[in-house]
């Protein structure tokens, strides 16, 4: 919160984006909720009725990369310039992103990343306990990425820190999960060092530096910057 990019009232008005947005986003999803209830789909009750015994295991790393897999072109192509600034511009109004953020989205840009989950068990058999837990996991997972807690520094699994790179330089670790379909799609960019120390991560050099990139991309992606930052409130208390 005392980073230069914070936002004014910032939690409160992620808050706000967030509640006004999901109602909108479990509207659009109960076509799907229907057809899985009326069993259009191939969710099925019991592991007896798995396709093979192994596959009571492997539904759960088949999901994954299917889901990272979707969500991972969804998101992409949500920063094509014609797109960016209909849809996904309000997600990234969060520069410095905190739990609340994880769904402050716009509604139909929230729904649209959910919607390969949807599709996964039109496409795939899951059992529905799985499914619920799944669900439970990536409700977790989405909240985790954006709380600045950078726990993981892995090259594989796209965890807080990856999240935090996409949020301060936008067009980079667009995964939810996994950084494979970053690094296939080239836009996988290793977060910093800094950020897993934190001392060195607050002091006023790399603040600089980060802001200084974060400046130049937000010019180049959105043109005019038309946030309204904590620390430019405090400085006009102070004149």
């Amino acid at each position: 919160m005392k980073h230069p990019k914070f936002l004014r009232n910032q939690i409160s008005m992620e808050i706000a984006q967030a509640v006004s947005a999901m109602p909108v986003m479990a509207a659009l999803t109960v076509p799907f909720f229907l057809a899985e209830v009326r069993e259009y789909t191939k969710l099925y009750d019991f592991s007896s009725q798995a396709p093979f015994p192994l596959y009571t295991y492997l539904q759960y790393p088949i999901f994954i990369a299917f889901t990272d897999f979707g969500i991972y072109w969804v998101h992409r192509g949500e920063h094509h310039p014609k797109v960016y600034k209909h849809l996904h511009k309000p997600h990234h109004k969060w520069i410095i992103s905190t739990p609340f953020a994880s769904y402050a989205f716009h509604p139909v840009d929230g729904w649209a990343q959910s919607l390969s989950y949807h599709i996964f068990p039109i496409l795939f058999p899951l059992q529905k306990v799985a499914y619920l837990g799944l669900f439970v996991f990536v409700t977790i997972w989405t909240v985790m990425i954006h709380d600045g807690e950078y726990a993981l520094d892995s090259p594989v699994v796209n965890g807080s820190a990856c999240h935090t790179i996409h949020h301060y330089y936008f067009n980079y670790n667009y995964g939810q999960f996994l950084t494979i379909w970053d690094r296939i799609g080239g836009s996988y960019r290793k977060p910093n060092r800094e950020l897993f120390d934190r001392e060195v991560r607050m002091t006023q050099k790399e603040i600089k530096k980060q802001v200084e990139e974060m400046e130049k991309l937000v010019k180049e992606v959105e043109g005019v910057d038309d946030r309204r930052y904590e620390t430019q409130a405090e400085m006009k208390k102070t004149l």
